[in-house]
C-alpha cells in the first residue's frame, strides 16, 4: 500500500497544460505513492494516449476512465473510494506541484497526528497576477476564522488524511459544485485540524479558460451559502476574523475619553465616529 494517493481528475485538459501537471508529480522527491487520473471526457482520446503513454513507463500511475461524464464531484469521490493510501494528495488537472511538495506534507501529517489537512500556498501564472501568491494562516484556530469569509484553504495543494474522510463519511458534495472544495473544508472543520505550510507548494494556473472563471456566478452565490453556514456554527470564529480585517488596514484611530470613537483612518479613507466614510485620503 503506498504511503499517499495522489488524486487528479480530467477533463478536456490541454495536451500540454497535462503533460506538466503530471511530470509534476513524477518528479517529487518523494516517491512512495500511487497517481490516480481519471478522464472525465471519455470521448478525448488525445489525453488519453497522454496518460497511457505516461503510465507505460511509469507504473505508479493508474488510468481510469468514466463511462459518460459525471462531473467533478463525482470523479473526485470515484477516485476517493479508488485511493488505497493513507495520504490523499489533491491536485488538479493544470497545476504544477513544485518538487518537495508531497516530502513536505507526509512531514507535516506524520509528526502531527491530530491534524488531517494540510496545504501550502499558490503561485499564480499565466495571467496578469503572475508571480502574486494566494496565502493562507498557517495554524488552526486563524485558518478556521478565514473560512468564515471564504475559501482561503488551497484545495489543489492540500493532502488530506484518509481515515478522517472514512471514519466520518465525509464526500465531495455534488450540489456545491463548484465550490465542492470550499463545502468539504466545511465538513471538516468538525472533525479535524488544519495546517497551511508557509511557502509555495504549486503553481495554479490562472486562466480564463479555467473553472473559477467560467463558473464565477455559481461559485459567487454557492460561496455564501457556505459562508453564512460556517459563520452561523462558528459565531466565534465569524467574530475573530471581523476584527482582525477590521485592524488590518487601520491607520489610526481617535477617541474621546479613550472609549467615545471619533474618528479613524482606514484604507486611505477618514470615517467619522469610525464607520462614516468622509473624505477619500491620497498619499504621496
Amino acid at each position: 500500500m503506498p504511503r499517499v494517493s495522489v488524486l487528479t481528475p480530467i477533463y478536456n485538459t490541454k495536451p500540454q497544460y497535462l503533460r506538466e501537471c503530471i511530470e509534476s508529480i513524477l518528479n517529487q522527491t518523494f516517491k512512495d505513492f500511487e497517481f490516480l487520473i481519471l478522464n472525465d471526457s471519455p470521448d478525448n482520446k488525445e489525453i488519453e494516449k497522454i496518460v497511457k503513454d505516461y503510465a507505460y513507463k511509469d507504473k505508479r500511475i493508474k488510468y481510469y476512465k468514466n463511462d459518460k461524464n459525471i462531473g467533478i464531484a463525482k470523479s473526485r469521490n470515484k477516485l476517493l473510494d479508488l485511493a488505497s493510501g493513507e495520504y490523499i494528495a489533491v491536485f488538479d488537472h493544470d497545476d504544477i506541484s513544485l518538487p518537495t511538495r508531497l516530502e513536505q506534507e507526509v512531514k507535516i501529517l506524520d509528526e502531527n497526528p491530530k491534524i488531517g489537512a494540510v496545504s501550502g500556498f499558490l503561485r499564480l501564472f499565466d495571467c496578469k497576477k503572475t508571480g502574486s501568491l494566494h496565502t493562507c494562516p498557517e495554524h488552526d484556530f486563524e485558518i478556521k476564522c478565514t473560512m468564515t469569509s471564504g475559501c482561503w484553504f488551497p484545495h489543489t495543494a492540500s493532502m488530506l488524511r484518509k481515515s478522517v474522510l472514512d471514519e466520518n463519511n465525509i464526500r465531495y458534495e455534488e450540489y456545491f459544485t463548484p465550490c465542492e472544495d470550499y463545502q468539504l473544508w466545511n465538513r471538516l472543520m468538525d472533525v479535524t485540524k488544519f495546517y497551511c505550510i508557509q511557502s509555495v507548494l504549486v503553481d495554479y494556473r490562472n486562466f480564463d479558460g479555467n473553472t473559477t472563471h467560467k463558473t464565477k456566478n455559481q461559485m459567487d452565490m454557492l460561496h455564501t451559502v457556505i459562508k453564512a453556514d460556517i459563520s452561523g456554527r462558528y459565531p466565534e470564529y465569524a467574530t475573530w476574523f471581523k476584527r482582525y480585517t477590521d485592524n488590518a488596514g487601520t491607520l489610526f484611530r481617535l477617541r474621546l475619553f479613550e472609549f467615545i470613537p471619533l474618528l479613524k483612518i482606514k484604507n486611505n479613507k477618514i470615517y467619522l465616529f469610525e464607520f462614516i466614510p468622509v473624505i477619500k485620503i491620497r498619499w504621496k
